[in-house]
């Protein structure tokens, strides 16, 4: 019985280029794969043909010795398709589970005993608003994994390092043929690793790595703020079979001042001011972030909340020469524990008050109350 054209079987044509046979092929495959259709000899046959079209069309070697040859250029053992009985299934399977399951089955050509990048490494480090204006350079301790020194990272005894598994051969999976179906699963002699330590380094026990508290100085940029992330490559845990180090993610957070409150580049702090003071107007000198001492000049009637706003005495801005500003706020405060002379003063004051000074924000106030009541009565 001659057998089907492979071309026909997969239902594509010669001139098909090399992606839409496996695209066919994974259409055809996945829809007469013997789980959805058990019981179905015929789905079986198909499947069966399928997959010894595409072991000869997906390699262009066999593929031009079928286009000039047909199907006598595989026989007497000359390829995969002499012997439909005989034929290898691994990698149509393969194929089929990768395009069905996708990566959690695993691909058919990786080695599992490949080099892997280390962890990254998180470090919280909090810090003084002095420190986010100055900068500063900090040490931090962290516990992390770095390479046996001992074994170098290998795992094994000095002298010795690890052999290919005998039982997966360095695959790292076995297969394993039951009937018409190949299963793969994770070698249970090296677990996957494609090697096994037989002697194992005393001081790693084996592993390759060893936990350690490592110490670094980490340099804190003038302007820093609150929540800024700084990476530091390859400072994270030590990546395994010679693979590359991960990296660490110092996460900054800013205490708060006794003194200034801060927002962006901007500095804000409160100063309380005596009522004399707040009337006649003076100076007072307040503090500002880089150490110095700044004179304010009160001007008379000076009342609560009002801003004065100092340019350039703010934060220094991250990557740049420029400065916030600093904005100060009066509270004007009301003396407590008053002698009696004080208390003889402010009544003298009181009194000459309602005849000659002007306070604008009473003023207003009572003015809003007379016409409040006036507005009702109408």
């Amino acid at each position: 019985m001659s057998k089907s054209d492979y071309y026909d079987v997969l239902g594509i044509t010669k001139n098909s280029s090399s992606d839409e046979i496996k695209k066919a092929y994974r259409k055809n495959a996945m829809k007469f794969h013997p789980d959805r259709n058990q019981g179905d000899k015929a789905a079986e046959k198909k499947f069966k043909d399928i997959n010894e079209a595409y072991e000869i069309l997906k390699d262009d070697q066999k593929r031009a010795a079928y286009d000039q040859f047909g199907h006598s250029a595989f026989e007497q053992g000359m390829g995969p398709g002499a012997s439909p009985g005989g034929f290898d299934f691994g990698g149509g399977l393969g194929d089929i589970f990768d395009a069905m399951f996708g990566d959690s089955m695993g691909s058919s050509n990786r080695r599992s005993s490949q080099p892997s990048r280390g962890q990254d490494q998180r470090v919280n480090l909090e810090i003084s608003l002095e420190d986010a204006f100055n900068g500063k350079k900090l040490p931090i301790n962290f516990p992390t994994s770095t390479l046996c020194s001992k074994c170098s990272g290998s795992g094994s005894k000095p002298g010795y390092s690890p052999e290919n598994c005998s039982t997966c051969n360095g695959y790292g999976k076995v297969r394993t043929q039951k009937g018409f179906f190949t299963v793969e699963r994770t070698c249970p002699s090296c677990r996957g690793e494609g090697s096994v330590i037989k002697d194992p380094c005393r001081t790693c026990s084996g592993s390759g790595v060893i936990q350690k508290k490592k110490t670094l100085e980490v340099n804190i940029p003038k302007g820093v703020e609150n929540g800024t992330r700084m990476r530091l490559s390859g400072e994270g845990e030590a990546g395994l079979k010679g693979g590359p180090p991960g990296d660490l993610y110092i996460f900054l957070s800013v205490k708060s001042h006794q003194l200034f409150q801060r927002d962006g580049s901007d500095i804000f702090l409160k100063v309380p001011i005596s009522m004399p003071v707040a009337a006649l107007g003076g100076e007072v000198e307040v503090p500002s972030i880089d150490g110095k001492k700044v004179r304010v000049t009160i001007p008379k009637g000076c009342q609560s909340n009002h801003q004065f706003r100092l340019r350039g005495k703010g934060m220094n801005v991250l990557n740049s020469k420029m400065r916030g500003d600093m904005f100060i706020e009066t509270i004007v405060e009301v003396p407590i524990n008053l002698t009696g002379r004080q208390k003889q003063l402010l009544e003298e004051f009181e009194k000459e008050s309602q005849r000659r000074t002007y306070s604008p924000k009473t003023q207003a106030f009572f003015d809003n109350i007379k016409g409040f009541f006036k507005d009702i009565s109408e």
